[in-house]
């Protein structure tokens, strides 16, 4: 019997992959990462299997690991979002583009403008992913010896959050009445000037767009933690979590939706989904396969860069053969630390088991048939630990190709996915109703 409700998906699409050795498997292009005319098929792929959206995650630094680990990562060159995503406006039609955009390292009237354009360069398929960044070798490349700690990064994400949607805000839908015989091109009465000045930010306003064509791009968030949860129960849309079993995701699930009531939202306006690494095979041993052979290209090197990601510390003095030590407390992403740790600590695992498992990718997979693969994302679903899944491929084309000709297929027949968009903007495909003008309510 078909669920009443129905999944929705994401793309990450930057990195194409996030598993270390995907641009070495066999068949992958090693240079998908940053090859437009392979991104612009990956896209029109994805709008072919009716994908909600193409997201792009950034960074920005590359002396982010050691060396002798960055010479192996695809990851290391990669597009500007905006840059690709206006190019890819035009190579597609339906699919929403989301973009990584930082409110600790820019300034919200730049974040403003550039969603704005996207969103009507796009025709209404504009997301913002916000993030804070936790990257604290992202610093340096802006003029700091120094991370912001991170409660002062989401007090700020939060104040920049309202000063980038009230800029959105600056005209009525109506504002610009072009009208010849006058000679009036806007109503001065249906524009608003911000003037906001505050704790973090002073931005006068009003934004040099029209207002985005959804009224505001969809907004997300990705971050777990206790600041990172506020922050997403208060604003977000979409949420990109990352749990690794079922269990952890309905009390995610739980406690974010949970949250909302106090801010008078509704809890079906924000869609969580889990990110999940997706390897598909004839059969299930087919499937486990391909994940070994991925996973046997990643090199040590990688491994243990990896982990110090996920750790915020360097890991590359511990015994690599003895238990996790404990870590100290770090100004990187919390949520990621806790992950990392738990995962050592449930499974028993080495620095190197723990860094393998990382290098390569650590999160939730499902690795099998079309058939198992779908009773899982519709386990997730039904059971409220998720409203569908970022999907992540193990390599490309073959594990997009794979996915979107025959897991798609099982999913529509099951009556868990769409057979055809039923709008045109990504808040149309993800249900989401379009915001109010705040300042001209009636607009």
């Amino acid at each position: 019997m078909p669920s009443p409700r129905q999944l929705h998906l994401g793309a990450v699409m930057r990195p194409v992959s996030i598993h270390t050795g995907a641009w070495r498997y066999p068949g992958a292009y090693p240079d998908a990462n940053f090859n437009f005319a392979h991104l612009k098929r990956f896209a029109r792929k994805l709008e072919a299997g009716k994908f909600d959206a193409f997201f792009m995650a950034d960074h920005l630094a590359v002396l982010n690991m050691p060396v002798e680990a960055l010479k192996r990562s695809h990851t290391v060159t990669s597009f500007e979002p905006f840059t690709l995503l206006s190019a890819l406006a035009g190579a597609t039609e339906r699919i929403g583009l989301v973009a990584t955009a930082s409110t600790t390292f820019d300034a919200p009237y730049h974040i403003a403008r550039r969603f704005a354009s996207l969103d009507h360069i796009s025709g209404g398929r504009a997301g913002w992913n916000i993030v804070t960044t936790s990257n604290p070798d992202a610093a340096l490349n802006f003029g700091l010896t120094e991370h912001k700690e991170h409660g002062e990064r989401y007090d700020r994400a939060r104040e920049f959050y309202d000063v980038v949607t009230g800029l959105w805000d600056s005209f009525a839908d109506d504002a610009f009445t072009r009208d010849r015989e006058s000679g009036l091109y806007f109503d001065p009465d249906k524009m608003h000037v911000l003037d906001h000045k505050g704790e973090h930010l002073s931005v006068r306003g009003p934004l040099n767009i029209a207002r985005p064509v959804q009224g505001w791009p969809v907004i997300v968030q990705a971050g777990a933690s206790e600041a990172g949860r506020q922050l997403a129960a208060e604003t977000a849309e979409a949420v990109f979590a990352a749990h690794r079993t079922l269990a952890e995701g309905q009390a995610f699930y739980a406690d974010l939706k949970g949250r909302m009531a106090r801010f008078g939202r509704d809890p079906d306006h924000l869609k969580i989904l889990p990110g999940v690494l997706v390897v598909v095979g004839d059969s299930v041993e087919e499937a486990r396969e391909k994940r070994a052979l991925l996973d046997s290209f990643v090199h040590y090197d990688s491994a243990i860069a990896s982990l110090s990601i996920a750790l915020g510390h360097d890991a590359s003095g511990f015994d690599p053969d003895g238990p996790l030590p404990d870590i100290p407390d770090t100004n990187a992403s919390k949520s990621g630390r806790e992950r990392t740790i738990a995962l050592a600590r449930d499974e028993n695992l080495t620095v190197r088991q723990l860094a393998q498992r990382l290098g390569g990718y650590g999160g939730l997979a499902f690795v099998g048939t079309p058939a198992t693969i779908a009773d899982a994302m519709e386990q997730w679903l039904v059971e409220r630990g998720s409203d569908g899944f970022n999907v992540m491929f193990p390599y490309l084309p073959e594990g997009l190709d794979d996915f979107v000709d025959k897991v798609v297929p099982e999913l529509q027949r099951r009556g868990l996915f769409r057979t055809d968009y039923a709008g045109t903007t990504l808040r149309d495909h993800l249900g989401l109703p379009r915001p109010a003008n705040r300042f001209f309510p009636g607009s």
